[in-house]
């Protein structure tokens, strides 16, 4: 189904992929949300880098309790298999999502979903904006947004992705 689509945005505690704190994720079909899941997650070690901190404002403290990805993967692969996934800058995201499901060695072709997703950063770039990142799509389109949140980055760069099939 066209308008059947899964946004997702992670938030990392370090610079390294498989350090996932936080995750958002909006299910749309036919034009309107129908599901939305976040939950921070417990990075390894439970160790964050002070920039990343710095920009989500997620800290050690807030994920010392939270669930370890292992723990939150089924909630993660019910909502994404076999569905056409959006992220704004796919590449980071896709492989946030390979990376942590490869430390904890599950199989990402279990969620069959395509190995390259669709990118809200690369479709409105080619449509001409300047800069093109999540918070100035999202203002130009009238999209409210807490950029670096991840459930509002899942929900706008869902919407986004809504205006784009709308336009086809």
């Amino acid at each position: 189904m066209k308008d059947s689509f899964v946004a997702i945005d992670f938030e990392t505690a370090t610079g390294y992929r498989d350090s996932a704190c936080a995750v958002g994720i909006v299910t749309m079909e036919n034009g309107s949300i129908i599901d939305e899941y976040f939950t921070l997650i417990q990075p390894p070690d439970n160790y964050y880098w002070y920039q990343n901190i710095r920009v989500h404002g997620i800290t050690p403290e807030m994920t010392k309790s939270a669930p370890g990805f292992h723990t939150i993967y089924p909630e993660i692969k019910k909502r994404l298999i076999g569905r056409t996934v959006v992220a704004h800058n796919e590449s980071f995201d896709r492989s946030v999502l390979k990376s942590i499901m490869r430390m904890y060695r599950f199989d990402y072709d279990d969620l069959e979903i395509e190995d390259k997703w669709e990118c809200t950063m690369r479709i409105y770039r080619a449509q001409g904006y300047k800069p093109y990142d999540l918070g100035t799509c999202c203002y130009r389109n009238d999209i409210v947004l807490n950029h670096h949140e991840a459930l509002s980055d899942a929900r706008g760069c869902a919407l986004l992705y809504q205006l784009y099939l709308d336009s086809l």
